[in-house]
């Protein structure tokens, strides 16, 4: 989506502002703690993400985890969340629209559709006509109507032609998340998961996964954004991990979890 000149400009006057103010290390108030609201998809990631920019900035951080549709929904009702580090760039960018958000987000990762199971019989295949065989109950998306990972997988499944008879065998799990966790607890057979959580290190080795065809869906485009609560409470602090978020270290982290970097596209 072709952004507006004004919200170009306005993003670098932002980036400029946090290069000037935000970026030195330690830098703020030592007791500051800022509130992130993170994609499920990331939940992993973020783990390592935190721990290593609370090391290099001495801010503090608590993470929220949820669909980015939800936590886009709590920021517009007063939420006071700092950033959201959502999967997409559509909800970020509905906080632009709402005067909920400083400046336009930008894009710090770009994220992967796997289709995942625990059953080390089954033959898992690109194309998910497999999976309307009567051997296969269930299987597990994030809701689409909150989840962007949930509305690629019915792409996904629109590509090849079967959503409509695999609609039937849908468990919907509020986030990523939640349809993990039908997953592991061998509620469905099988489910369209994100890749970063199959390269976890809470997950990895845990029963196993094919790529989905990236043609097949479109592009995971994942913005961040500083919302306006964390432009007018907690300025340097958001800018510091809004940079952090582009920095090498986090950017490695990104690249170990499976996302594509924005560089590399």
């Amino acid at each position: 989506m072709k952004k507006s000149i004004f919200l170009i400009l306005a993003t670098t006057l932002l980036l400029l502002q946090c290069t000037g103010s935000g970026s030195q290390k330690r830098g703020g108030d030592a007791n500051a703690k800022i509130t992130v609201a993170v994609a499920a998809n990331v939940q992993f990631a973020m783990k390592e993400l935190e721990k290593a920019f609370e090391e290099e900035s001495g801010v503090g951080v608590d993470i929220v985890i949820s669909s980015s549709g939800k936590l886009a929904t709590q920021i517009l009702q007063g939420a006071p969340y700092s950033l959201l580090v959502s999967a997409d760039m559509k909800y970020p960018e509905a906080l632009v629209q709402e005067g909920k958000a400083a400046v336009s987000p930008k894009v710090y990762a770009y994220g992967s559709l796997v289709l995942w199971t625990l059953r080390e019989a089954m033959a898992l295949h690109p194309d998910p006509g497999f999976l309307l065989a009567d051997s296969i109950r269930k299987v597990a998306i994030a809701n689409p109507l909150n989840a962007p990972y949930g509305e690629e997988a019915v792409h996904y499944f629109k590509y090849f032609g079967v959503y409509e008879a695999i609609q039937p065998k849908l468990a919907y799990g509020e986030s990523i998340a939640q349809a993990n966790q039908y997953i592991l607890a061998g509620a469905v057979e099988a489910g369209v998961t994100a890749k970063s959580v199959v390269l976890s290190p809470e997950m990895k080795g845990k029963g196993k996964w094919i790529e989905v065809p990236p043609e097949a869906y479109r592009p995971i485009e994942q913005g961040v954004v500083i919302t306006s609560y964390g432009q007018e409470n907690h300025p340097q602090e958001s800018c510091q991990f809004l940079e952090f978020l582009f920095s090498e270290t986090a950017q490695r982290i990104f690249e170990e979890y499976g996302y594509e970097l924005p560089d590399n596209r």
